[in-house]
């Protein structure tokens, strides 16, 4: 029986077949759409180096700025991209460890509103897929690195239905968080990365 991780491996390890290298993929999708639990099942299935986008939230901007800033704005400056090239798809591609630290959401914004690092590193061992799991993860920062964009297609009030059971006890960031990252997603996968611009749709 098929199922989204398979078709994901499947085309993965053709790529491999030919490119005689480890394969980076990007598994996109809006928030809610469940690119997590297949990143996991995927992890069960074959040898993944998997790297989190989330862990490389950017540390500059305070959160009360993000709402002056235009969609593009937001879009390009989400992540620390530099970091993600330099210290995750790099060194795994070129079959090494890789090593970074983290982006910590637990401890809350300091004084001048920005977030910072967990103290501690992560480190993945080099692997035959690479899966850079997150929203914006086949964004045209990273374009030029990705050998196979795949997007999680889920509706959107099935995701923000998910969302909210997510975030239970969070109302008030949940509505924050949609008044900024609304637009953006909606942007993105509409003009920047729409479904049919990808390798590979999945449904979950």
């Amino acid at each position: 029986m098929t199922s989204p991780e398979r078709d994901i491996l499947e085309r993965a390890e053709a790529l491999r077949a030919r490119l005689a290298r480890p394969v980076v993929v990007a598994l996109d999708g809006g928030s809610g759409a469940g690119k997590s639990t297949i990143s996991a099942r995927l992890a069960r299935l074959a040898p993944v180096a998997l790297v989190p986008l989330d862990d490389f939230y950017q540390t500059r901007v305070p959160e009360s700025e993000w709402p002056r800033r235009t969609v593009a704005e937001r879009l390009n400056g989400v992540f620390e991209w530099d970091r993600v090239r330099r210290e995750a798809i790099a060194p795994l591609v070129r079959g090494a460890r890789a090593r970074w630290r983290p982006f910590d959401f637990t401890r809350g914004p300091g004084e001048d509103g920005t977030y910072g690092l967990k103290p501690g590193f992560a480190e993945v061992a080099p692997a035959p897929v690479i899966l850079i799991e997150g929203a914006y993860s086949a964004s045209p920062m990273l374009g030029d690195l990705i050998d196979l964009a795949v997007i999680v297609d889920v509706p959107t009030e099935v995701r923000h239905e998910r969302l909210a059971a997510r975030e239970r006890d969070g109302g008030d960031f949940l509505a924050a968080w949609h008044a900024v990252w609304d637009d953006v997603e909606r942007h993105y996968f509409e003009r920047v990365r729409p479904p049919a611009s990808f390798d590979l749709v999945v449904r979950n």
